[in-house]
């Protein structure tokens, strides 16, 4: 069950994250409403998981959903770059959330 709320808790990471390009530097109000809350639930569900995984293990698992999961809506929603180089770089965060999945307990 961690690991299905630190999955959720990163994908409210990825919702803040977005949410927070659209504010506009917390100019515009919704978007920046919808940072705060998504960033709350996300903390939460972070300290949640961290209940029974380890520290390390969680927080990694936690910025990388978030880091990949930006990018996918960087380049998908907001038409940045897909390079080579930051589709490998991508590819390589994932192989390690994977790996430190396979590592870890729980």
């Amino acid at each position: 069950m961690a690991w299905i709320v630190l999955i959720i808790a990163g994908l409210f990471e990825i919702v803040w994250a977005f949410a927070m390009k659209q504010s506009h530097g917390f100019t515009r109000l919704w978007p920046s409403l919808v940072t705060v809350g998504a960033m709350a639930l996300s903390v939460g569900l972070l300290a949640w998981s961290m209940r029974s995984l380890p520290l390390g293990t969680a927080y990694t698992v936690w910025t990388g959903i978030g880091a990949v999961g930006a990018f996918v809506v960087g380049i998908a929603v907001l038409g940045e770059s897909a390079s080579a180089l930051r589709l490998l770089a991508a590819l390589l965060i994932v192989s390690g959330l994977l790996l430190m999945k396979v590592a870890s307990p729980g």
